[in-house]
């Protein structure tokens, strides 16, 4: 089979000397472009900068009217290829507290580390990780041209706030760390925390729920995003091109993936709203299956199926759903 590969419309990534030097343009020059050394936003609530959706999400969830939340990744920015301007370097240093997700954006990683910031709050770190896109013989079968991003010890998989429970895992850390920051209002953020783990929990139900009886445990993305939910499911994921969005599969990947569609019954190849689909397009098409869109909710856009986290889950969930002939 001849796959066309996409052009790469992608930002180049930062790289870390250049990081570094900018964070020390940022922390030099650039603080008072934030909160002025206080913690606070311009309206007196705690200046909270989240690295990307899901942990802007879990901080206005848990800070609620307490927290001024500002995410360092704008909507419609694949999270990956995110590249720091000096004024949002300058915010970390002057921030009340910053929530992110080590070893998934490597420019927020060494930035926040030159920052010094005493309330970051590593969300990775308040879960367990695991090994995914890396298995031959594993349980989620993410095999093929996997060169992880991530900077975990053993390219451990970054994106735990696909599994509704290790996502509520997190809850509580961040509360934590916000109450760290901001005493006054260490009730409120364990109370939010609460009722954001009993949210999360319904929505873990619900998958649970509304996978059972299906006709196949097989699904195929574009990257390998979904280990930590096909783990918690039982069911198998396979990647075209690994844990990293921007490699490209091998001939030899995308022949698997020709067998191990027939062999599992596969109905749809999934592609994603801030990935190129080139790819799984082509694959799809090849192989004469449907495509559909399976959401790793690294950004809202307007494209979005849903306003937040948990409507785009939900949105995850009927697709696969569909795709897994659940009855």
């Amino acid at each position: 089979m001849n796959v066309s590969r996409p052009l790469r419309a992608r930002a180049p990534r930062i790289r870390t000397a250049a990081v570094a030097a900018a964070a020390a343009l940022g922390l030099l020059g650039l603080s008072a472009c934030s909160s002025g050394g206080t913690g606070k936003a311009a309206d007196g609530k705690l200046a909270v900068v989240a690295s990307f959706y899901p942990m802007q999400y879990l901080a206005e969830q848990i800070g609620g009217d307490h927290v001024s939340v500002t995410s360092l990744t704008k909507p419609g920015v694949e999270p990956h290829d995110l590249e720091l301007k000096p004024r949002q370097i300058g915010s970390l240093a002057d921030a009340g507290a910053i929530v992110y997700l080590k070893g998934l954006q490597p420019a927020v990683d060494e930035a926040i580390k030159q920052s010094k910031n005493e309330h970051a709050v590593d969300v990775a770190s308040l879960t367990s990780l695991e090994e995914h896109g890396t298995e031959v013989d594993g349980h989620h079968h993410t095999t093929g041209d996997n060169h992880s991003h991530s900077e975990h010890e053993g390219g451990a998989d970054p994106h735990i706030w696909l599994d509704p429970v290790k996502y509520a895992e997190a809850a509580k850390g961040v509360a934590k760390t916000l109450s760290e920051a901001d005493p006054d209002h260490k009730g409120d953020y364990e109370k939010n925390a609460a009722a954001l783990a009993k949210k999360l929990g319904a929505l873990d139900a619900k998958f649970e729920d509304g996978l059972k009886n299906r006709a196949s445990d097989t699904f195929i993305t574009t990257h390998a995003a979904f280990g930590y939910l096909a783990e918690r499911y039982g069911l198998t994921e396979e990647s075209i091109s690994g844990l990293d969005p921007e490699s490209e599969p091998s001939a030899a990947r995308i022949k698997d993936l020709h067998k191990l569609a027939e062999e599992h019954h596969v109905s749809t190849i999934f592609f994603e709203t801030l990935a190129n689909p080139a790819t799984a397009k082509t694959l799809a098409k090849d192989l004469k299956l449907k495509t559909d869109v399976l959401d790793p909710i690294e950004g809202i856009t307007d494209d979005s199926r849903g306003r937040d986290y948990v409507e785009v889950m939900e949105a995850n969930l009927a697709a696969l759903q569909k795709a897994l002939g659940t009855k």
